[in-house]
């Protein structure tokens, strides 16, 4: 047999004359066949990460490894963007069809030199007979790619012979492939819509535009289930100009309902920013709508600004100049290079959600979220948090001068006209904006009831507004609501010791004054915690009244100085 060229790995379609015939061969008494689909695990990851040419540089070096592997043994083919398939005739030397898929997997293991980086992928493998478990090409295909879903269903990184007993619905990738197609034409898009209310006083000053299809198949995917595969077939380009549109038109019937003065933000995809035409096709459907450009937000990820740098700049220096407004989303997660905080002039920075989602007691995604705050406001953007979810995370964020806050404790994404009641209203959960009390406020941790309830009466005579938290979690809920200056912490308790959460305060609340009040005393760790300034003083129980008030008075008076 002929076989193609191995410099570079082919793309297999659904026709391809080569695979037929091996499968013909086998069926029709020559060498039986061994079929190995090879899906790489969370590929998508790295395109995010790294860029789309640092991902097409690790998927044509995984096909030559693969290629290597087989040698003249067999033959390699591209599927899709991170699947492989793999086809080698059995002979009496060769391993058992597991044992050669094992081997595959730990070709498929080895190192990428990706400049500047070393890429390191797993895989995931199905293994299919032919004729053992199918005949025809089309049905060897489904037989491996089910055994690709079987090992799937038991975790990533794993090699799995097809078992047609346990055979699964056919993927839904194939299923997305198949009918993604017609979704433009067929009217399955529509779009919904998520609130972004100001950090001030709650009103809705925008609606982020989030894309869905509505599956014959499969049912309603969100944007994230399917876009990849719209890239691979090339129809990410028709897709998005539909959203831009619709998204426009939309703003403009809301504006002809006498709202004015809110942003649509649309997602735009690298393909989009890299074609020549994007800010004319932008502007087009601005002008068609009828609405100003300064309404527009397109919003962009990290890692588009890993390709073409200058036709990127050149993009965006173009729909900034005809007053589109630019978002960089989810800042913080992937690899965010802060070099493009200044080489692409951007309006805003959103949060990443992982960081907002621990906020109030990761001390660490605490203190990126007020880095990135700090620092977005330092080059003049706005801060936006996606993902806010809690009281706790709004409070949070909002003392620490958070701009715009989206999520779900606002609303989740909802139909146009379910939005537009929303910009009706203009402010939402108006109660989360009130001003804090005002006043000296101390916080008591302590897990017995009984100290807790004493200690409050005795600092309520003094004036003070009093929080009391019986846990670590009520505790940083309610420093992450509350403007506090002092607390007053226990040593022992069952979930953290008062050191180490008043360790993890300074780091969040560094304003804060802090001190211990215990029965236990560990010289060593009190001492420690002293010495790094994370505890203002260190009081014994029992205690004296007066004694203790003094303290806190003293307490009080360092905060204010």
């Amino acid at each position: 047999m002929n076989r193609p060229d191995r410099t570079h790995t082919p793309r297999l379609g659904s026709t391809d004359p080569a695979f037929a015939r091996y499968v013909q061969d086998a069926a029709t008494g020559g060498a039986p066949l061994m079929l190995f689909h090879v899906d790489i695990d969370h590929f998508r990851s790295v395109n995010e990460t790294m860029g789309m040419a640092a991902g097409d540089m690790a998927i044509a070096l995984l096909g030559q490894h693969l290629s290597d592997a087989v040698g003249a043994d067999g033959q390699v083919w591209r599927l899709t963007g991170d699947e492989f398939l793999v086809v080698v005739p059995r002979a009496a030397h060769m391993p058992a069809p597991e044992a050669y898929g094992e081997y595959l997997h730990e070709q498929a293991a080895a190192p990428l030199p990706v400049l500047p980086y070393t890429i390191f992928l797993t895989v995931t493998v199905g293994v299919a007979l032919c004729p053992e478990d199918a005949s025809e090409a089309s049905a060897l295909l489904r037989c491996a790619e089910y055994a690709v879903d079987q090992a799937k269903q038991e975790g990533l990184g794993l090699v799995r012979r097809y078992a047609a007993d346990t055979a699964p619905a056919p993927r839904r990738e194939s299923v997305i492939a198949h009918e993604l197609a017609d979704a433009v034409a067929s009217q399955q898009l529509h779009l919904l819509y998520q609130p972004q209310v100001n950090a001030h006083d709650g009103r809705v000053v925008g609606m982020e535009a989030l894309l869905r299809w509505q599956s014959p198949s499969l049912g309603t995917l969100a944007s994230e289930r399917f876009m990849q595969a719209a890239e691979e077939l090339g129809l990410i380009v028709q897709i998005g100009d539909w959203a831009m549109r619709e998204a426009c038109h939309q703003a403009r019937r809301w504006r002809d309902q006498g709202f004015d003065d809110f942003e649509i933000a649309i997602n735009v995809s690298t393909l989009q920013l890299l074609r020549s035409e994007f800010v004319m096709e932008t502007m087009q459907a601005v002008r068609e709508a009828g609405i100003p450009a300064h309404m527009v937000v397109l919003e962009l990820r990290q890692s588009a600004f890993a390709n073409d740098a200058q036709r990127i700049r050149s993009t965006l220096s173009g729909l900034r100049s005809e007053g589109i407004r630019l978002t960089l989303d989810d800042f913080g997660m992937g690899v965010s290079n802060l070099d493009s905080l200044v080489r692409y002039s951007v309006d805003k920075i959103k949060i990443g959600h992982g960081f907002v989602h621990d906020v109030t007691a990761g001390d660490r995604e605490a203190a990126i979220a007020c880095a990135v705050i700090a620092m977005g406001h330092q080059l003049g953007m706005k801060v936006m948090a996606h993902g806010v979810e809690t009281d706790t995370q709004l409070g949070f964020l909002r003392r620490n001068q958070c701009d715009i806050f989206q999520g779900h404790l606002f609303g989740e994404p909802m139909p146009a006209e379910a939005a537009g009641q929303l910009l009706r209203r203009r402010y939402l959960r108006s109660d989360a904006f009130v001003p804090s009390q005002d006043g000296p406020t101390l916080l008591l941790l302590d897990d017995e009831e009984n100290i807790l309830r004493a200690l409050a009466r005795l600092f309520r005579r003094d004036g003070y507004r009093v929080l009391a938290a019986n846990n670590v979690q009520d505790a940083f809920d309610l420093l992450a609501t509350n403007d506090v200056q002092v607390i007053l912490s226990d040593q022992r308790m069952s979930d953290m010791s008062g050191t180490e959460f008043l360790g993890r305060v300074k780091r969040m609340y560094p304003g804060t004054v802090r001190l211990v009040l215990s029965g236990y005393t560990d010289l060593a760790t009190v001492t420690e915690a002293i010495n790094r300034g994370e505890i203002y003083r260190f009081l014994t129980k029992p205690w004296n009244d007066d004694e203790l008030r003094e303290h806190i008075r003293l307490a009080f008076a360092a905060y204010a100085g």
